[in-house]
């Protein structure tokens, strides 16, 4: 199979780190969806930096973590304001959307005692920013140049995030004794590309297949 282009964009710790590409199916249905794929862009924006201020009032006593979700909250909250002008501009509505099954379906998976409970967040932090860095890539190609050149900016910036996780997961591990985090990586990896293989009943920036596809 032709490796799709888009793939130059991204960093091969990257690609090699997701267990597959967005399915064309769903480039197919966001490019026929323009509103529902900002308005829950906006969203998952707003909920990324929800989810490092909630890491940052719980484990208050980590200083890398505090200053790695600070910058990481005040650039998620800085795109969601890019993504909600770039709506207004387009006469799209922000609203309130239903949550795809997506990152639910990631966190059923975490552990409920520390510090595998920390680990597993971070790595599901790290998937969904490789995730969505991934599928701004594969929609680049296709965009108007407007959206397109937002796009790239949230590449390198996402791809950021996406190791900021990672490394803090394998940092803390090694102070545990916990060793390689390899194998929990596997194991969300997996459930990862369930959702994003998976029949979808409904479109989301981060959804599965659509069923009508």
């Amino acid at each position: 199979m032709e490796t799709p282009a888009y793939l130059t964009m991204l960093p091969q710790q990257l690609i090699d780190f997701l267990p597959c590409l967005t399915p064309p199916e769903w480039v197919e249905a966001a490019l026929g969806n323009e509103r529902l794929l900002m308005i829950d862009h906006a969203q998952c924006e707003k909920k990324a930096a929800s989810t490092a201020m909630n890491l940052m009032f719980r484990y208050t006593d980590r200083t890398e973590l505090l200053t790695k979700m600070s910058q990481l909250a005040r650039e998620e909250l800085l795109h969601f304001e890019q993504v909600v002008e770039l709506m207004r501009e387009r006469g799209i509505a922000y609203e309130h959307l239903s949550a795809s099954r997506y990152a639910e379906g990631l966190r059923a998976h975490v552990r409920t005692n520390e510090p595998g409970r920390l680990i597993d967040i971070l790595i599901v932090g790290g998937l969904i920013e490789a995730r969505s860095c991934e599928r701004f890539a594969a929609l680049i190609p296709h965009l108007d140049e407007g959206l397109a050149k937002f796009y790239r900016t949230l590449v390198r910036s996402e791809g950021r995030h996406f190791e900021d996780y990672i490394a803090l997961a394998e940092q803390y591990a090694e102070e545990h004794g916990l060793g390689s985090i390899a194998e929990r990586i596997a194991f969300f990896c997996a459930r990862e590309r369930e959702l994003i293989e998976g029949p979808d009943d409904e479109f989301r920036f981060h959804s599965g297949i659509p069923r009508s596809a």
